[in-house]
């Protein structure tokens, strides 16, 4: 298959390599994480947890399924899939994790982009669980309507704080839109490995912004430093426009972005009043390649 779960794990706990027995991953010292029904396994110990139940909540991962599926940030999942196999050797077999995996969109996209020149081996992490139930249910599901094939991905609850993966075994790191953690980047790229990192830029959604509030906040300063243990090897500017009927998909998105919880309950209601809104999306794509050291 072009593209198959990621083995390159590690225990949460000892950070020794885990190897699947039965319907369990296990450690050389014991350790034992439960394979769940939809095929995910959790690898965030509690006494890492900041709350009983971090992330996105079940609500917010349905709304950005929703929203992600009619197919509105399309144009980004396709660029993400072509700097992803961008220099990548012929029959090369990429290592590929994203960090903040959402429900899967982007990992689902990038797994239907692969060929048999190009295969890869798929990992997402998240540290909501709903998230990544929803995404190894669907995965599942894909796999079954594929009479009877394996799953594309190894579906893990976790955190960017401390990646249960072995040191040096990836030659992709994603961070769509989530919370970088560079020094666990760099620890588990392999040397010459890429991490891209996807952000929204300053006119991103600005028409939803300038409903919801009573005015935009000067944008900051991109950051022109390299993060630690990456050299900078290009960055690139997504803009589109999308059309949003109806105050169901309006809702969707709202929920699944930070203003969501930053808008006022005036603004709000300003967005619950929309019925159609045509949005600018505007990202910026930039590629770090892992430094020796």
């Amino acid at each position: 298959m072009p593209a198959t779960p990621c083995t390159a794990l590690a225990c949460p706990l000892d950070g020794a390599p885990l190897q699947r027995q039965g319907g369990s991953l296990r450690c050389a010292d014991g350790h034992c994480f439960d394979l769940a029904a939809q095929g995910y396994v959790n690898l965030l110990p509690v006494q890492n947890k900041r709350s009983r139940d971090p992330g996105d909540s079940k609500e917010m991962v349905a709304a950005r399924r929703r929203f992600l599926e009619a197919g509105h940030y399309a144009p980004i999942a396709a660029a993400v899939a072509r700097t992803v196999f961008e220099g990548a050797a012929p029959g090369q077999t990429l290592a590929c994790l994203d960090a903040g995996c959402g429900e899967g969109y982007y990992l689902r996209q990038l797994s239907a982009a692969a060929v048999e020149a190009r295969t890869l081996a798929l990992a997402g992490l998240d540290i909501s669980k709903w998230a990544v139930q929803a995404a190894a249910k669907r995965d599942l599901q894909d796999a079954r309507s594929r009479a009877g094939a394996d799953p594309s991905t190894a579906w893990i609850v976790g955190s960017n704080a401390g990646l249960p993966v072995l040191p040096a075994t990836l030659d992709r790191v994603l961070c769509m839109f989530g919370f970088p953690v560079y020094p666990e980047f760099a620890r588990v790229l392999r040397r010459g490995g890429e991490l891209l990192q996807v952000d929204a830029g300053p006119d991103h959604l600005r028409e939803l912004r300038e409903v919801i509030y009573p005015a935009l906040k000067p944008e900051r300063p991109a950051s022109r430093a390299e993060p630690p243990g990456f050299a900078h090897l290009a960055s690139d500017t997504l803009r589109f426009q999308i059309h949003v009927d109806g105050a169901a998909q309006i809702a969707d998105l709202l929920a699944m972005t930070p203003h969501l919880y930053r808008a006022s309950a005036e603004g709000r209601a300003r967005a619950a009043a929309l019925v159609a809104l045509t949005m600018t999306v505007d990202v910026r794509l930039a590629r770090y390649r892992r430094q020796p050291g």
